[in-house]
């Protein structure tokens, strides 16, 4: 079975409930969290937006290692620029799959530490890492947005505030 095709549609089609999603963060309630351990309303959207990369980045490289590359939240100051930001992620997600084949997704790819290794896996399990995570991680702004009294969309299918209850 060729996975590119089916790696290519889930792509898009978590693009059309992502968008959504980040549309609706609450500019001015950026720096909310639910609690001291979670992630910032800016934190958690940035990550979201950029997770379309990640399955650029698990193609085209062999790994990543934190420490050399240290996570930095991407800039942006309202939901146009983080939805520009998601854009351009998705673009180089999509194009990056589009353009590898098969014998490349079967390589090896690690993610490290220094010289701590957290796990290696095959390429094609780091595109479906940056899926579940979009996946996940668009859950929990779910629940942020839920708890500022947020109406949210329905993400495969309609939601409580849809379906107007």
């Amino acid at each position: 079975m060729n996975i590119i095709p089916i790696f290519l549609k889930e792509l898009e089609n978590e693009a059309v409930t992502t968008r959504k999603m980040l549309a609706l963060i609450p500019e001015d309630k950026y720096d909310w969290k639910p609690h001291p351990k979670s992630m910032s309303l800016r934190e958690l959207g940035g990550h979201i937006a950029e997770l379309p990369g990640w399955a650029e980045m698990g193609v085209t490289t062999d790994g990543l290692d934190f420490a050399t590359n240290p996570y930095t939240l991407p800039p942006f100051e309202n939901n146009q620029e983080l939805l520009a930001f998601f854009e351009s992620q998705l673009a180089k997600g999509l194009d990056a799959v589009r353009n590898t084949n098969e014998d490349v997704l079967q390589e090896e790819w690690t993610l490290r530490n220094g010289s701590h290794i957290l796990f290696t896996q095959q390429k094609h399990e780091v595109v479906r890492v940056a899926l579940n995570q979009t996946t996940h991680h668009r859950a929990q702004l779910g629940v942020f947005l839920r708890l500022l009294d947020v109406a949210i969309p329905g993400s495969y299918g309609p939601s409580a505030d849809e379906m107007g209850k």
